[in-house]
């Protein structure tokens, strides 16, 4: 393992801790399918005890992935693990991740355990995963934080009990990278049987360093597998970010000398594709996916990069699967090509008949838009998502005035289940009076805590717009996505989005960082 570099994935699971960017269980396998393609090793699927939705959640990208390895997080008890390891029957390679706090400050005040009583859990949990299957992950949740000495016990009864991966996190995002990669390094040094197993580094990023540690953790400290999500997504500030690392792995080899089994042309469709998921836009200055990321507005930039790519470009755009030509497809365009493009955009629709209802929705974007783009196509899969059969509330037809100096109105026909109600009401703008008539026929009590409007595509008038709506009801929250060239329309598909979401109680438990 001496220049491999292991990617491990957790977007399902750590980054699905966002507040609102819990994911069906389609949108799920739709992720981890791409992730599959993209040649990621290791795919966290979810947190099979933490709820119904996700056990089916784990156990459906476990029946369907077969190139990575399927993984579930678990609790070090019998219960957790037992459950996970239910879930991932079905995979080709499977692992169980199993973790508990071993900080001080997470013993005494949340677990109110002692370090023996820790110590004991920790042996016992990998012991009895152990007979469940070969692979198995442990990490000392808070690691960075924990007493060096109690750490290094720890690592080294659950290694001698069979754990083959050993993640230290740092949960908090309170590491330097220098001091992190020295930590790791000294660890692995206490321990005596630290040859057994891979190291791990899983960093968050609320100093802004997630990368940078990791890669420390890597160069320093001798990890040999990364634990990241797709653009970063996470609670607080988000995790380490798998573009990033990828790309300075592959971008400073000289420096690193490590291996990647990753396809990077598939980075920007994975971007794409958890961003349109989730609701969470991909900032323009965000390194590697972002819009902005191989744009030159300096006349001296632009004068080398014409001149020369490399005087003022790293990495070429084309490589991490920006498009030289974006647009792809028109009114004009067959259901054969419609259907190639997908597959080449890592949409997989399980049926024909939902690639011939993405097709007509397509065919109606392209009458009301001449230019169809690559995240337009995504777009309107994932706004009018194959799992729509199984959603509450839906927009039927929506009609809006708005003029200076009168107050806008909004009349919006929506179907709830199998009914169809038509609501009117005043607002402050088109927008306001929508999603004021939607909400006096559903009465759901819920907060708006966020409204973000994003265009699609850029550089045209007519892009289409995608619209994010997170609500807050009784502790939880939730985002709802809507896009269309209309941004009236996007606004409250996005806002029915959201009530689907709080309509369906999925339980849900804190998982580790």
């Amino acid at each position: 393992m001496a220049d491999k570099l292991i990617i491990f994935d957790t977007t399902l699971r750590d980054g699905e801790q966002s507040p609102g960017a819990s994911m069906t269980k389609d949108e799920k396998l739709r992720i981890a399918r791409q992730l599959e393609r993209m040649r990621v090793d290791v795919i966290e699927a979810g947190f099979a005890a933490s709820s119904n939705g996700d056990f089916e959640a784990v156990r459906a990208i476990a029946d369907a992935v077969r190139e990575s390895t399927i993984c579930s997080l678990a609790r070090a008890n019998d219960r957790d693990i037992a459950r996970a390891a239910e879930a991932l029957k079905g995979a080709a390679r499977s692992r169980i991740h199993t973790f508990i706090a071993t900080s001080e400050l997470h013993m005494e005040k949340k677990l109110r355990m002692t370090r023996e009583q820790v110590l004991e859990q920790a042996t016992l949990a990998v012991r009895f995963a152990r007979n469940l299957t070969d692979d198995i992950e442990f990490s000392p949740e808070d690691g960075y934080r924990s007493d060096m000495d109690f750490l290094a016990r720890v690592v080294e009864a659950v290694i001698k009990e069979g754990a083959r991966t050993i993640n230290i996190p740092d949960t908090v995002g309170y590491a330097i990278p220098e001091l992190y990669g020295n930590f790791i390094k000294t660890l692995r040094e206490k321990v005596p049987n630290s040859d057994q197993a891979v190291w791990s580094v899983h960093c968050h990023n609320d100093l802004g360093m997630a990368v940078a540690n990791s890669l420390a953790g890597v160069k320093i400290g001798g990890a040999r597998q990364i634990e990241c999500t797709i653009n970063g997504l996470g609670e607080r500030a988000g995790n380490c970010s798998l573009e990033e690392v990828v790309m300075a792995l592959k971008t400073r080899r000289d420096y690193f000398g490590l291996d990647l089994g990753i396809d990077p042309s598939q980075i920007v469709p994975a971007s794409r594709l958890v961003s349109q998921t989730t609701g969470f836009v991909v900032q323009p200055n965000k390194a590697v996916v972002g819009a902005n990321a191989f744009a030159h507005a300096s006349g001296i930039h632009q004068d080398g990069v014409l001149k020369a790519r490399d005087t003022y470009e790293i990495m070429r755009a084309e490589d991490v699967g920006w498009s030289a030509n974006k647009i792809v497809l028109g009114k004009l365009s067959g259901r054969n090509a419609f259907k190639q493009r997908l597959q080449e955009l890592g949409v997989a629709l399980e049926s024909e008949a939902e690639v011939n209802a993405a097709f007509v929705r397509f065919k109606d974007l392209a009458d009301r838009k001449n230019e169809i783009f690559d995240e337009d196509i995504i777009a309107l899969v994932m706004d009018e998502s194959v799992t729509q059969d199984h959603e509450h509330f839906r927009l039927v037809s929506l009609a809006q005035h708005s003029e200076t100096g009168e107050r806008p109105h909004a009349r919006v026909v929506f179907a709830a289940g199998d009914q169809e109600f038509s609501a009117e009401s005043d607002g402050n703008g088109p927008v306001d009076a929508s999603l004021r008539a939607i909400e006096s026929k559903v009465q759901s009590g819920a907060e708006m805590i966020l409204y973000s409007v994003n265009a699609i595509t850029s550089g045209s008038t007519e892009s289409q717009g995608e619209v994010t709506v997170r609500l807050q009801h009784a502790g939880r929250v939730v985002n709802g996505v809507g896009a269309d060239p209309d941004i009236v329309v996007a606004s409250a598909k996005a806002y029915l989005s959201a009530l689907n979401k709080l309509q369906s109680k999925v339980e849900r438990v804190a998982a580790q960082g």
